[in-house]
């Protein structure tokens, strides 16, 4: 009796242990995917509560019409006439200078041409005109970039975010894209819209990262994606080693693990894109941008910035217009019964022992402005990043 008594005692905390679990899973995937717990169960169960299986189960059922009816409308509207992107009202920020865009502008978005070389005849006795144009050298040599959680889990107006994300490359033309949170018809709606960019990704299908360089600014040497072992969420690193005037980059882009009670893996990833970082060769700069989903406490913990490494943010005086990535209280894309404010996204930067050095010099929130849908162009705002060369 007291054999049977301890068989059943020990077989309900396997079901209670097992329930837990499931239950975790179910909530990591509803977050992931955006969907429900009930969607979650379906699909975690169909694939033998396999997480990446059941994962890009959900992303192959859903996700590849997304930007068909976007497709059938550019087709048709044979007049070339395309929807608006930003509000011709809206303006942006950058480098210290108000940008604004008319809405005959926004119409049609174009990323194909390439970076007009600055011309060096200039006549010595137009003094005005050579201070222009030594202005225009010195903006030309620094580096520009953009960091994005372009949220493309979520479905909805998801053509016309894309379509406001082109905007703004189109307004800023960074060197340097840093994306997350992209989906395979995503990726593909950039490739046929910012053509002037070289795109390197994290995967090609489910849901991963991508970096986009620009063609006639920054050349690829080689690139590799470097996982992350125990990851339940799909997420790994993507790192890319180019050139830019002369110099040598390794950029890194990640999405570490989400949600809160996923503080011990997120910073195994954390260690982990340090350590690449630390490791790189000693004459190349290393920029590392993406949704880090970190907290604070979380870097103290993991040992904080390797010797070297500072994070860009902190460097240029910790501005509070844009500290915040993660705002529910400006971004009204999700509907929370909460306020939340968080740094999720970051960029850190070892600059190179030798040779020149690249160090931060501008930083501003991008992705501000509501676009003509009523909605922002993703849950997160963009960080916007230019560093001297």
């Amino acid at each position: 009796m007291f054999n049977t008594v301890m068989s059943g005692n020990h077989n309900d905390q396997q079901m209670s242990a097992l329930e837990e679990t499931r239950t975790s899973l179910c909530d990591q995937f509803a977050s992931i995917s955006g969907s429900d717990s009930a969607v979650a169960q379906c699909y975690l169960a169909e694939n033998e509560w396999d997480m990446e299986r059941a994962l890009n189960s959900f992303f192959e059922a859903h996700m590849d019409s997304v930007f068909d009816v976007e497709d059938a409308k550019e087709t048709k509207d044979v007049s070339g006439n395309k929807r608006k992107g930003v509000n011709s009202s809206d303006t942006a920020e950058a480098s210290g200078t108000k940008k604004k865009f008319k809405t005959d502008q926004m119409d049609c978005i174009d990323l194909t041409a390439e970076e007009p070389t600055c011309s060096s005849s200039v006549n010595p006795q137009e003094s005005q005109a050579k201070s222009v144009v030594t202005e225009s050298n010195a903006e030309d040599s620094k580096l520009s970039i953009i960091s994005w959680n372009v949220d493309g889990l979520d479905t909805l107006s998801l053509a016309e975010r894309a379509r406001g994300l082109c905007s703004y490359l189109a307004l800023y033309t960074p060197d340097v894209v840093f994306l997350q949170e992209l989906i395979p018809s995503y990726i593909q709606y950039l490739k046929k819209h910012a053509v002037s960019y070289l795109f390197v990704e994290g995967n090609d299908d489910g849901y991963f990262t991508g970096i986009m360089l620009k063609k006639s600014r920054v050349k690829l040497l080689e690139s590799e994606i470097i996982c992350y072992p125990t990851t339940q969420m799909l997420r790994n690193l993507l790192v890319a080693q180019v050139t830019f005037s002369g110099q040598k980059l390794y950029l890194m882009t990640s999405h570490l693990e989400s949600c809160k009670n996923q503080s011990e893996e997120r910073m195994k990833q954390l260690r982990v894109a340090f350590q690449t970082m630390k490791e790189a060769p000693e004459d190349a700069t290393v920029i590392f941008a993406g949704d880090t989903n970190l907290r604070d406490t979380e870097v103290v913990k993991v040992g904080g910035l390797p010797p070297g490494v500072c994070d860009v943010w902190e460097q240029l005086g910790k501005q509070e217009h844009c500290r915040y990535t993660w705002d529910t209280k400006a971004n009204s894309n999700k509907t929370v019964p909460y306020i939340s404010r968080c740094r999720f996204d970051r960029i850190f930067i070892r600059s190179a022992k030798t040779g020149s050095r690249v160090t931060p010099d501008h930083m501003v929130l991008v992705g501000m402005e509501k676009l003509d849908c009523g909605r922002y162009t993703s849950d997160h705002w963009g960080i916007y990043c230019t560093f001297k060369t």
